[in-house]
């Protein structure tokens, strides 16, 4: 066999290992994998997109549980992709390392940190905030359009990219203390749950090819 065939061959198994390296999470054609934790009409799948949009003030977060009857899939180190995009004025959030547990009458998740998505005017805190943790006050992309958020949650550091472009770089210190609402925004060393967020009956977010890789 020719030195030549052997490179084709090896680019071509090393790609398709790399390929499987990533777990599509959104089949484009229901909520196979997903399951809603409150308001489930919330969230549904048009023309391959998924769609999001609450019913009511009330938050609800819709959770990635795989073929679990109960709970959910844990992801501890990982690598997630989305591609997104949303009417105008819409808030919504990715949640990571987080659970079912809420804090408070509108059921804000308690636990995790939240990868914010916003267009809208009154929330300060814009698109590829790490909430309430590294804010910006300004988004880096038109949110009408579509674009890709990627987070990287590795040990203690989780970055945040939107277009390949990095927006946030953050190192959770060891023993830091939130104030009193929001004590669960932390890394778990067990993993949490990926989970997206309705946020409010006027906003509207769409995904696409979600998809997540697991790393060391």
């Amino acid at each position: 066999m020719s030195k030549l065939v052997y490179f084709v061959l090896f680019v071509l198994t090393t790609s398709t290992l790399h390929a499987e390296d990533w777990k599509p999470l959104f089949n484009g054609r229901d909520l196979t994998g997903w399951r809603a934790n409150l308001d489930p009409g919330a969230f549904t799948v048009v023309d391959g997109v998924l769609r999001i949009n609450a019913s009511s003030q009330t938050r609800a977060h819709l959770f990635y549980v795989g073929d679990r009857q109960e709970g959910f899939e844990l992801f501890k180190n990982f690598e997630l992709e989305a591609t997104v995009r949303a009417d105008p004025n819409s808030n919504g959030g990715i949640f990571v390392h987080t659970d079912m547990t809420t804090r408070d009458d509108r059921k804000h998740l308690a636990r995790g940190y939240e990868v914010q998505l916003n267009s809208s005017a009154q929330e300060k805190r814009k698109t590829g905030s790490l909430y309430a943790i590294v804010d910006l006050e300004e988004s880096p992309v038109d949110e009408t359009e579509w674009f890709t958020v990627r987070v990287v949650v590795q040990g203690k550091r989780i970055t945040i990219s939107l277009n390949n472009e990095e927006a946030v770089d953050y190192i959770e210190p060891t023993g830091v203390e939130r104030p009193k609402e929001r004590t669960g925004r932390l890394f778990s060393s067990e993993g949490g749950a990926i989970a997206l967020q309705a946020h409010d009956a006027g906003s509207v977010w769409y995904f696409r090819d979600i998809r997540v890789k697991q790393l060391p």
